[in-house]
């Protein structure tokens, strides 16, 4: 005959097995506040707390610094460059005068009479005044006749062929450049050389296609 287990028996096996899981849970639960409570109850050391206000101090100094250079830094562009966007405006006075100058000297009628010469005497003198107004402001011409071309300063509108300079040199000055102090205000715009395009004499006699007569 099978003998029958005792139910009570195995209730009590199952309690006391509930019972020692709950007590390794609470043990651990125990073990991490002690941990917490460790860490949070260290105290640092005076040392320490040097330290870490020293790297606090010296950020702040840092940014500081890094704040006033910025300022400065503005502060002397605005001083230097402030007038940049009036002077660039103000180049078209240079280039109107110009050109009533053109204007006036390839006028048939005009040619050669005394009004046109005092005409131009007075553009001269306007002329020469607005250089040196320009001057005194640290605005000054870019001189760039028999120049090699510069990106930097020049921008090419044509090339003109002339073999008695070495190709890229300026040899036509079609709109003054400027700068002020060390910035570009506007670049030249000029017509550099180039070497002329030879013909192959020998073209016609080696060409098959030719007729021989």
């Amino acid at each position: 005959m099978e003998k029958e287990e005792n139910p009570n028996l195995n209730n009590k096996k199952t309690e006391q097995g509930s019972q020692d899981d709950s007590s390794l849970a609470e043990e651990k639960v125990e073990s991490e506040n002690k941990e917490i409570k460790t860490e949070q109850t260290k105290e640092i050391t005076p040392e320490e707390k040097v330290l870490d206000l020293e790297d606090k101090l010296t950020r702040t100094f840092a940014e500081m610094e890094n704040q006033r250079r910025r300022f400065e830094k503005e502060k002397e562009d605005a001083f230097e460059y402030g007038g940049f966007s009036f002077a660039k405006e103000a180049l078209n006075l240079i280039d109107n005068l110009e050109r009533s100058k053109n204007i006036l000297e390839n006028d048939e009628k005009l040619k050669n009479t005394e009004a046109l010469k005092k005409t131009l005497e007075h553009f001269d003198i306007i002329y020469k005044n607005l250089i040196s107004i320009f001057n005194k402001n640290n605005i000054k011409p870019i001189e760039c006749i028999n120049k090699k071309l510069d990106p930097n300063y020049h921008q090419a509108m044509m090339e003109i062929e002339d073999d008695d300079k070495e190709p890229g040199t300026i040899i036509q000055e079609i709109q003054k450049g400027f700068i002020i102090k060390d910035r570009l205000l506007r670049p030249s715009l000029v017509g550099v050389s180039k070497k002329t395009e030879k013909k192959d004499e020998k073209t016609e006699e080696n060409d098959p296609n030719l007729d021989i007569k």
